[in-house]
């Protein structure tokens, strides 16, 4: 796969690179965002964002740092800020080059001027570095740096107030600062002992945010300097910047932690590569032994549903068992009568304890199934029993076999957005998803206890399944229509076309056979299938939303009726692969190249969130997303695994059903057709 480049005569147009956002993470939870010119355009945005206490909250501590170029008096900023809707300083018309591994540097050019500016976030503390070299010059040369400092939730914006403290306190090489009591300190040091701090506290107005404005929210942000340093370099010398909560002790400690930490970077050349390192920043290990899964960057926490569907692709892709086994341990901890905690509880996300199931199902590949029996087993009982036993009234089992999942005011699915205190896709009662997760549970769980002599559990629960199988297929499945409902419930049965009915047909217990799965796979490519996922809606629904702008109760109402998500994505090309195995392999190959262009255009070396349901499927959403990398790297892996089988003339696996060959060009529910008889709701 290509090399990760950047177009040097484009750097220079704002269109091209303020869209363009790089990412560094600690692993602890915090990290370094803004974009390739480092102009920040999110108020999540930042040099430092990072966790204080043991919360799940972040704060921006560093918003930005300046560099001015000082020769023969004149004064040169290299920065890139954006006030009221004009740039000034315009430092990006000096930016000659940047690139992004092993970590991310920037080249200015000032008239004899050759300045390289290498950024570097540390791993496992709280500390950015920024190493400057002058490259080449022809005159006396100095270095102004100056920190702008918001110290606020990352969900808010800092405004000019009287409270914050502006004083700064010298400590080696440097000096200690503190907007506000109950922050830790942050420590301004440089590995130049002849560098000098002149404190000039000042607060500068208005800094804007283009893309918190586009999202209906404030845009606009005080941010307070305590002063800046000043540094005399010559050509060939270096300066290295040091932001930390923790002090550095001398000159030779910050060279020495500077060259320790980038000679240990991986050098992130290709697509693989940069999914690999994208995967790991999602894997964050907090005090107390707790190793947890950050949903997606810049705005998410850890989400339990998201976890669980993410844990696959981003652990176990590389090998790295240890990791998925110590954020699935994580959540044991803290589970409660068979029930997970928080977000991973049954009664806000009914999916979410039973795709545990669907996780140990592909752990089970890289540790044996007595292994996961063995240290799985009993949570994997307590789960089926807590739905036997009902949930807080929103989730139960019923004698059919399904699961029922309720509440008034909720969505419990994933769809779960909510718009003025009512849920946008309510989906309430039997969906499509979590019976098909149901079944798979029950299924394996059985599987295992029967295998490892669990006559008891064999026995109270032999009976489910079938029970399950057959009152599925008779609720969901619409025999002249030809494809699975969405949800069923006493009022109708909803015949919207999402991308749910697709779990249906990738899970390894399965109720359906391959003839409706055929049928279900050809309606998901007419009217969901996109070069970068799946609608969460047909475009023949009057419901359906092409694109995801506006504000947030705007953005709500579309991520769910039309936009495109990539998690699902995984499941289709599972579900393909095994109809057809190694002959979908110039689909599942082609479905990568577009994910290989994306990852230079949006977040670096990462795969979004969401993308716009039309055409150009305009990248949206969170910059880089947990379950969207993790279901990218399972289709590298699928492709891997049939590749392989390709290239040792092993004969394609035969479906007996009718080969389902996705083809490359776009749907035709994509041209929005006036809608159909299919998309309406039947009351029972």
């Amino acid at each position: 796969m290509s090399a990760l480049t950047f177009d040097k005569n484009e750097l220079g147009n704002l269109e091209y690179s303020l869209q363009r956002e790089m990412l560094a993470t600690d692993r602890r939870g915090g990290y370094m965002s803004t974009t390739i010119v480092c102009c920040n355009t999110r108020k999540y945005h930042g040099l430092i964002v990072a966790p204080i206490d043991d919360s799940d909250r972040s704060y921006v501590l560093l918003s930005s740092l300046d560099e001015t170029v000082i020769q023969h008096g004149q004064e040169f900023n290299l920065a890139l800020h954006r006030y009221k809707g004009v740039y000034e300083p315009r430092g990006h018309k000096y930016i000659t080059d940047f690139a992004y591994t092993p970590t991310p540097t920037i080249t200015y050019r000032v008239g004899g001027v050759i300045l390289r500016k290498e950024l570097l976030w540390i791993h496992k503390r709280t500390q950015l570095m920024i190493r400057y070299t002058l490259v080449d010059a022809h005159s006396d040369t100095t270095l102004r740096l100056r920190p702008f400092l918001a110290f606020r939730d990352k969900h808010s914006l800092s405004k000019a107030n009287m409270q914050a403290n502006g004083r700064s306190y010298p400590v080696v090489n440097g000096v200690r600062t503190r907007l506000y009591d109950g922050f830790p300190w942050l420590y301004f040091q440089t590995n130049r002992p002849d560098a000098e701090f002149v404190a000039a506290p000042d607060w500068y107005y208005n800094f804007e945010y283009q893309q918190e404005l586009a999202r209906g929210y404030d845009g606009y942000e005080d941010l307070l300097t305590t002063g800046y340093f000043e540094v005399n370099i010559r050509k060939g010398e270096s300066v290295i910047f040091s932001a930390s909560v923790e002090e550095m002790r001398s000159a030779a400690e910050i060279e020495e932690t500077f060259s320790t930490s980038i000679a240990r970077r991986t050098h992130k050349i290709d697509f693989l590569s940069c999914l690999h390192h994208s995967a790991r920043q999602f894997v964050i290990r907090r005090p107390g032994d707790r190793t947890e899964v950050i949903a997606g960057y810049p705005w998410f926490g850890v989400i339990g549903r998201e976890t669980l569907i993410s844990l696959p692709g981003i652990t176990l892709e590389q090998g790295y068992k240890e990791d998925c086994m110590e954020v699935l341990d994580t959540m044991i901890r803290d589970m409660k009568d068979g029930r997970f905690a928080g977000s991973a509880d049954a009664a806000v996300a009914a999916d979410a304890p039973l795709w545990f199931f669907w996780t140990l199902q592909q752990l089970e590949k890289h540790i044996g199934d007595k292994a996961v029996w063995e240290r799985y087993g009993q949570t994997m009982k307590a789960v089926l029993e807590s739905y036997r036993r009902g949930i807080d009234g929103a989730v139960s089992l019923h004698d059919n076999g399904l699961v029922w999942a309720s509440a008034p005011g909720k969505a419990l699915t994933w769809m779960d957005s909510v718009v003025d205190g009512q849920p946008v896709t309510q989906r309430g009662g039997y969906a499509v998803e979590i019976e098909a997760l149901w079944y798979n549970a029950v299924c394996y769980a059985l599987a295992l206890a029967g295998k490892f002599g669990d006559k008891a559990f064999v026995k109270e629960w032999a009976e489910i399944p079938e029970k399950a199988r057959k009152s599925f297929v008779e609720k969901f499945w619409l025999k002249e229509e030809r494809y699975l409902a969405d949800y069923v419930n006493e009022y109708e049965v909803n015949k919207f076309i999402r991308p749910n009915m697709i779990i249906a047909c990738a899970l390894p217990y399965r109720m359906i056979d391959d003839g409706h799965i055929v049928d279900v796979v050809m309606l998901v490519r007419q009217h969901l299938l996109t070069p970068r996922g799946l609608r969460s809606l047909s475009p023949l629904n009057p419901l359906y939303k092409g694109t995801l702008d506006g504000d947030q109760a705007q953005r709500d109402i579309a991520g769910k009726n039309g936009t495109v998500w990539i998690w699902p994505l995984a499941f289709y090309v599972k579900t393909c692969f095994d109809l057809d195995g190694a002959r979908f392999l110039p689909q599942a190959e082609q479905m990568l190249e577009y994910f290989e262009e994306d990852i230079q255009t949006y977040c670096i070396g990462s795969v979004n969130e969401v993308y716009d349901a039309d055409p150009p499927y305009t990248p949206k959403g969170s910059m880089s997303q947990a379950w969207s990398v993790g279901a990218v790297l399972a289709i590298c892996g699928m492709v891997g695994k049939y590749g392989a089988e390709r290239s040792a003339a092993a004969p394609a696996k035969k479906s007996s059903a009718k080969r389902t060959t996705v083809k490359k060009s776009e749907s035709a529910a994509a041209k929005k057709a006036p809608a159909k008889k299919s998309t309406k709701t039947t009351k029972k």
